[in-house]
């Protein structure tokens, strides 16, 4: 098996980190020290950057004005994004564009995906429902909308009208910032969709919240906002699709972060000295590097198994969201493991707010619970091997 990367994912690696070469992650206020959210704004600086070099439609095809990569791609930058702390919606941002190409309408595809590519419109996404809890799409209903202007009936169709969104999102990442929203919603029948809308329409709501890195994040409350008939995406599988890469990019987040605080974590226990000896040398200190850096090989392995699945649509013995879940477990305990033992290590000292590693520690815990903790994978991971029994 040839488990390398192809010239162009390893050229939009190169390209990557040197867009993220000049962003240092002390570029905004600490979280420790900022009541609130850091940044009004995400880093336009460094967004306007990634469109110039392409980075922004790394996934789309030509045809939109993209480069043409798959999300393996995508996965790779997120990990360069991420050793810097990026304020940036690049996972969100791409994610949609990507389930927009894949199965959206044309329409919506032309009206979107050439401007998200150039960076002139910001798409983010909605995934965790009310409370973070439940699926996210039975948070939000959605209901044909008839052309007399009342609700259609029977389960009329909406095709030449339009859909009635009702509900709340909340935890949305860089709602503020984005001119597009995607929500996540369910049917009369029970059937998930996912609908696009600007984020000024009427019958939207933003409400401020703050994440435990210290960003933005938006409840969004839906009260009976309407989306044309093309905006609302209602193919089979577009939003476990979604939220699969959602997942699996997030797992790239962690593993760059993980890789970044591990590096430090090197360099300074190289540095310091104790008994006349870099603490380095120490068994005891030895040991905990080394089982870190085993964390971040199987949160590396499993990310690539997810993202090729996600990629090739290739089958197995058990579904996609299996190989997912796994990644999303290895990540969420392995980069919690990761910066605990960076802490340890680097004693006071990383617990310094003029040091940038309590702002790693930060943004890993909000990549841990992000899109579920390991136990919530570890359940639907037990529910896919009872319905799909090996062996």
């Amino acid at each position: 098996m040839d488990f390398t990367f192809t010239e162009e994912q390893q050229a939009a690696v190169e390209a990557a980190r040197a867009v993220f070469s000049d962003v240092a992650p002390d570029r905004t206020p600490s979280p420790a020290l900022t009541p609130g959210a850091v940044a009004e704004d995400i880093d336009r600086q460094l967004w306007n950057e990634l469109a110039r070099t392409d980075l922004l439609g790394l996934t789309l095809s030509p045809a939109h004005g993209g480069v043409g990569l798959d999300p393996i791609a995508l996965c790779l930058v997120l990990r360069e994004s991420a050793k810097v702390l990026a304020r940036i919606p690049l996972l969100e941002s791409c994610a949609v564009a990507t389930a927009v190409q894949r199965y959206g309408g044309s329409t919506l595809a032309a009206e979107l995906l050439p401007r998200a590519g150039r960076g002139e419109l910001i798409l983010t996404v909605g995934a965790n429902g009310r409370s973070g809890h439940d699926p996210a799409e039975l948070a939000v209903t959605a209901r044909p909308y008839g052309e007399n202007g009342k609700s259609a009936e029977n389960g009329a169709s909406a095709e030449h009208s339009g859909w009635v969104l009702d509900g709340v999102q909340s935890a949305v990442p860089w709602a503020q910032a984005a001119d597009w929203i995607a929500i996540p919603a369910h049917t009369a029948g029970g059937r998930p969709v996912l609908a696009l809308l600007p984020r000024t329409r009427d019958g939207v709501t933003l409400a401020d919240q703050v994440s435990t890195s210290g960003e933005r994040l938006a409840e969004v409350r839906l009260d009976g906002a309407r989306v044309a008939a093309h905006e609302l995406i209602d193919a089979p599988g577009c939003w476990e699709w979604l939220r699969s890469l959602l997942t699996t990019g997030t797992c790239a987040l962690a593993l760059g972060l993980g890789e970044r605080v591990l590096a430090m974590t090197a360099e300074y226990t190289g540095k310091r000295e104790q008994f006349g000896f870099p603490v380095a040398t120490f068994q005891a200190v030895a040991v905990q590097a080394a089982d870190r850096y085993i964390d971040l090989r199987a949160m590396e392995a499993t990310l690539w198994q997810a993202a090729w699945r996600i990629s090739s649509d290739a089958g197995g013995p058990l579904p996609t969201a299996a190989d997912v879940a796994v990644a999303k477990i290895w990540a969420s305990d392995g980069v919690r493991r990761v910066v605990q033992t960076a802490q340890h290590l680097h004693g006071g000292f990383g617990a310094d707010t003029d040091y940038p590693l309590h702002r790693f520690h930060a943004w890993a815990k909000q990549i841990e619970l992000s899109l579920g903790p390991a136990a919530a994978h570890e359940e639907a991971l037990g529910d896919l091997l009872a319905a799909h029994p090996l062996g």
